[in-house]
């Protein structure tokens, strides 16, 4: 959708429909791993009912079901990580950019997070445009690839199946 011409009302239902998945997590440190997820739904002005519902669900979905009342700080990267993913995904966004999601996470927790993205796109049809220096990544995922190199953006690839996982063949 071209902005150039639309409206601040617009720009924002456009940004609602959107989420973002930092590569620092940007975890809130005074709020427990419940709260940093509610809070998306809560500035969207979601009841207290809704949030008690929907919360433990997405936590159960990225693994995190019995970290509801934990400090973030007390998590493993990964869990962080994870974490940050649930905030963004509680809205259920059309489009999620991810920021170097994996690149302060080791190989398991990497593929894991890779996992629950293409979950995602299956489970809701979220578009995912994720951002990483990770040629590994590239090569273990085999989707589409906008190139950014010396000021020239190029596109590689058509849509393709990841390579599977012993996780996505449970």
């Amino acid at each position: 959708k071209n902005t150039d011409d639309i409206s601040r009302d617009e720009i924002t239902k456009l940004r609602q429909k959107m989420a973002i998945v930092f590569q620092e997590y940007s975890l809130l440190s005074h709020l427990t791993v419940f709260d940093n997820i509610a809070l998306p739904l809560r500035v969207r002005g979601v009841g207290e009912d809704k949030i008690k519902k929907l919360v433990p669900k997405v936590l159960d979905w990225v693994g995190l079901g019995k970290y509801a009342d934990v400090n973030p700080k007390s998590l493993s990267g990964g869990q962080q990580q994870r974490v940050s993913v649930a905030r963004a995904i509680i809205v259920q966004p059309s489009v999620l950019l991810a920021d170097e999601p994996t690149g302060n996470l080791d190989d398991e927790n990497a593929s894991r997070l890779m996992e629950l993205f293409i979950q995602m796109n299956k489970m809701f049809g979220t578009t995912i445009i994720l951002a990483t220096h990770s040629k590994k990544l590239m090569e273990t995922y085999k989707f589409p690839v906008i190139r950014v190199e010396n000021h020239r953006v190029t596109f590689t690839g058509k849509s393709v199946s990841p390579a599977p996982t012993a996780e996505s063949e449970k």
